[in-house]
């Protein structure tokens, strides 16, 4: 599924890096090697960061 349509991110990449210790949407922005766009990605992106123990 594609979480950020601007920047083409999908789930399992956001996923992936928060696996490998990115705690903030910007971090995962940073880790893909992205920049935030629109914003309408954020919000499932924290989603996904705040339940990363049980489904990352």
């Amino acid at each position: 599924m594609i979480v950020c349509v601007c920047n083409a991110i999908r789930e399992k990449d956001l996923r992936e890096a928060v696996r490998c210790g990115s705690e903030r949407p910007s971090e995962v922005y940073a880790r893909l090697g992205r920049k935030p766009k629109c914003g309408q990605c954020l919000s499932f992106a924290k989603d996904i960061i705040s339940v990363k123990p049980a489904t990352a």
